[in-house]
């Protein structure tokens, strides 16, 4: 399998993305775009796209951010949706997936940082690709905003403090609201580039602090993650 990243920022790294792409002895290309990497001309040589997180919003432009070409990026995910291919946004990765299919994104009820349940729902539950995620699991989250959707999405799981955290716009694209991603060291990163958040984290209900974040496991969320891409892959070789 062919699996390329847009990264849209070095702390926001595709972490358990890439270990998942490298231990299954897949393809992997990036698009750094904050290093100046291009965005791919076409998607022929794409099996998997996958669009990462990043402090900016789908409403940000070019002028405001110069590495941030959101409406290049939304035309790079409508290619890959129209030839089929599989795409995962996450963060505002995902947001950028429902933008390219016609849903603005919206802002989150709550800002989360840190590690917290999801619910699946009844779509969730049905849903082949979820099903070893059982009613729920505890997550990571790392947001303001939420994708947007279109009339055929299906909304998988929800967070009390957000009521989309993951989306299947199809069987073969996913929006991920929620850090199935994070490991150790993205924390760290993470933690180095939120230090304004995380200094007020006593005014949410859905931020940790620093000394948190660092303590949480995420081997079994990343684990979870890992058998939903198994299982996406396999669907796709069909």
């Amino acid at each position: 399998m062919r699996v390329h990243f847009i990264v849209h920022e070095s702390f926001e790294a595709p972490g358990a993305y890439e270990t998942w792409a490298r231990t299954r002895g897949h393809e992997v290309t990036f698009s750094r775009v904050y290093a100046g990497e291009k965005l791919p001309e076409e998607v022929k040589g794409i099996d998997l796209l996958v669009i990462m997180g990043g402090p900016q919003d789908p409403a940000v432009t070019v002028e405001e951010c110069a590495h941030f070409d959101a409406k290049g990026e939304q035309a790079v995910i409508a290619s890959a949706i129209n030839a089929g291919k599989a795409v995962i946004g996450v963060c505002l990765g995902a947001q950028l997936v429902g933008e390219a299919l016609g849903a603005p994104f919206a802002h989150s009820p709550e800002k989360e940082i840190g590690k917290f349940a999801i619910t699946l729902t009844d779509a969730g539950k049905k849903n082949e690709l979820f099903a070893h995620f059982g009613q729920g699991l505890e997550v990571g989250h790392w947001h303001n905003d939420m994708p947007g959707l279109t009339a055929d999405a299906k909304i998988i799981a929800f967070s009390e403090g957000c009521p989309r955290q993951i989306v299947a716009y199809s069987e073969r694209v996913y929006g991920f609201q929620c850090h199935m991603e994070l490991t150790p060291d993205v924390v760290e990163q993470l933690i180095a580039h939120s230090e304004k958040d995380l200094s007020r984290a006593a005014h949410y209900r859905f931020v940790n602090t620093p000394e948190v974040l660092r303590a949480h496991d995420y081997s079994e969320m990343n684990a979870a993650l890992f058998t939903f891409l198994d299982k996406l892959q396999a669907a796709c070789a069909h």
